[in-house]
């Protein structure tokens, strides 16, 4: 047991020995009197080699220069609370709180009583969760590395504006996140022009990795002469058998415009109605016939496919349901119908100016940014 030199410690000592904090009191010189067992073991130090020694001497001269710093704050406001460490035996340095509070003994001596708390487990873990951390922040830049990589190959496969044998063509597309499950394509051809909007569900990596792997095959199908409907029914089994993943479908609405026969042939799955608009007139709406695919293998009726006469002047409009499922403030949702008024009321814009005025106005009806990737064909007939 440690001497005490002043008695009126004799009362305190067995409490302060069975704490499990290391205790520490100080003189109003910085001269320790007092070490608990705790403590002791905490700097690898015996008593007979702190007691009288200045608390200060254990220190770097910078550990001392905060220290004292620290014992100054506490002389003015009568206590402290700081984190700080104890200078082991062994040259290392273990992480505590310490708390400090100026007492008074009965003769009206000033002494220091201070509980110093390890948190070296605290401290590791902190590390542990830094480490970690700068690793996730590593891969965070990676991913997002990858994101925009991915979004400029996606980007780079959207289709542009393009003249065709006089028929002009528009497009518009945005993913709600970095990437996104809709694509449009637009595939010129000696005797036909084939169009196609697909909606495959969710968003994300996960979307876009399937939406881009329809779109190689589709793009393989139209090089192979495939008409619509065995297109469509191709794809619908190849998304099943290749995939092989309940979580994933997809929606899809294609035509093929034969300008020679003046004639465009259309094809819908599971996606919201197609439109042929004259200038100033309310569209025409084209339904699908055909239930999502990627579900069902007999999804495909090969009849499904409509042949669609057309005439000069004639507006084919294609997109997604991220057009037609946007919210107002009231909650109220634009629809097929809202669509469609807006297609007529700027059906005798340009086509340019058409195509830029409906992305305009439906977010100019919507509250706040849109949820759902949108994409939007459009193409006029000469």
């Amino acid at each position: 047991m440690v001497e005490i030199p002043h008695e009126w410690l004799d009362g305190v000592v067995g409490i302060l020995e069975s704490l499990n904090q290391g205790v520490l009191i100080n003189n109003d010189c910085g001269e320790v009197v007092y070490a608990n067992a705790l403590y002791l073991k905490m700097a690898g130090y015996s008593a007979d080699e702190y007691i009288g020694s200045k608390i200060t001497s254990w220190y770097s001269p910078e550990g001392a220069q905060e220290l004292q710093r620290q014992i100054e704050r506490r002389q003015r406001e009568g206590h402290n609370l700081f984190e700080f460490y104890v200078a082991c035996r062994d040259g290392s340095r273990l992480p505590v709180v310490i708390t400090a509070r100026q007492i008074e003994d009965p003769n009206g001596q000033i002494f220091s009583l201070v509980t110093l708390t390890d948190i070296s487990a605290q401290k590791r873990a902190e590390n542990a969760l830094r480490e970690v951390n700068i690793q996730l922040e590593q891969r965070h830049r990676e991913i997002e590395e990858d994101l925009s990589l991915a979004a400029r190959v996606q980007q780079s496969l959207a289709p542009g504006s393009l003249m065709w044998g006089g028929t002009a063509v528009e497009t518009f597309y945005q993913p709600v996140r970095t990437i996104g499950g809709d694509f449009g394509l637009v595939a010129p051809r000696p005797d036909h022009l084939s169009l196609m909007i697909c909606d495959v569900s969710g968003h994300g990596i996960g979307s876009a990795l399937v939406a881009n792997r329809i779109y190689t095959e589709t793009m393989s199908q139209i090089e192979r002469g495939a008409g619509l409907a065995p297109m469509m029914e191709h794809l619908n089994r190849f998304v099943i058998g290749s995939l092989r993943s309940s979580v994933f479908y997809f929606t899809v609405v294609a035509a093929r415009l034969d300008l020679a026969a003046r004639s465009l042939e259309f094809f819908g799955a599971g996606h919201p109605p197609a439109m042929i608009v004259k200038p100033g007139e309310a569209p025409r709406l084209l339904e699908s016939l055909t239930p999502i695919l990627g579900l069902m293998p007999d999804a495909v009726d090969t009849g499904a496919a409509l042949k669609i006469p057309v005439a000069s002047g004639d507006r084919v409009i294609l997109y997604t349901d991220g057009f037609t499922e946007s919210f107002n403030k009231g909650d109220d949702m634009l629809g097929v119908e809202g669509l469609a008024e807006i297609v007529r009321e700027t059906s005798k814009l340009p086509l340019n100016a058409m195509t830029q005025e409906i992305v305009n106005r439906v977010a100019a009806y919507r509250h706040g940014p849109a949820a759902d990737d949108m994409s939007l064909v459009a193409v006029e007939i000469p």
